[in-house]
């Protein structure tokens, strides 16, 4: 059984968990690429504005896809081990997280962050190392209180992200989370043109 039929639906979702939530013109990060319409539409219900924010996740230099952290664009890192030569594997994602922000923003300057309410957004959680990375940096770059929303994650991880964030907001936290895939009708994987068609102004 599932509980979204798309990021959109799951998007209302959010925006519905937010509701007791008492933000100030909100800045809305989605982040890439999934987040994004997710993002797209909780900022469309908060009156905020929208942006993308790019975490890359960081391998082990031995073996790549067993992931030890996360990186965001501007270098801001969530390493659950130090091993040797996860620094320059660290080095290499946050280039490619930097570069895929300037894609996806499509030439538009980013969004000030410096005392606004940020709502960081994805579209469920697992583990959380990318959204403890996207919290660190934003918290970095002077954000007055920083909120981490998202249709699905379990609890373990939910509990641990509120040692980094000021609220942790989650529509659906089940017992069995197997996969975020697992509670949509659709999940396809979200392309660059759609993300920066949900950028576009107007």
């Amino acid at each position: 059984m599932t509980a979204f039929r798309d990021r959109a639906d799951a998007g209302r979702a959010v925006a519905r968990a937010l509701a007791g939530t008492a933000l100030t013109d909100p800045l809305v990060l989605g982040l890439a690429r999934g987040g994004v319409p997710v993002a797209a539409e909780v900022a469309a219900a908060l009156g905020g504005r929208l942006d993308v924010l790019v975490v890359r996740k960081v391998g082990h230099p031995q073996q790549p896809e067993y992931a030890l952290g996360a990186v965001t664009a501007d270098g801001t890192r969530y390493l659950r081990q130090a091993v040797p030569g996860i620094e320059a594997v660290a080095e290499r994602a946050a280039a490619d997280a930097a570069a895929m922000e300037r894609r996806l923003r499509d030439g538009r300057p980013p969004h000030p962050v410096a005392g606004r309410d940020v709502v960081l957004v994805d579209d469920g959680l697992a583990t959380g190392a990318t959204m403890v990375a996207a919290a660190r940096s934003v918290r970095g770059a002077g954000c007055r209180r920083v909120v981490v929303a998202v249709p699905v994650g379990p609890a373990d991880t939910l509990r641990a992200l509120r040692g980094e964030a000021d609220e942790v907001v989650c529509a659906l936290v089940p017992r069995n989370m197997v996969a975020v895939s697992r509670w949509y009708d659709d999940f396809h994987q979200v392309s660059d043109g759609e993300v920066r068609g949900l950028l576009t102004p107007g």
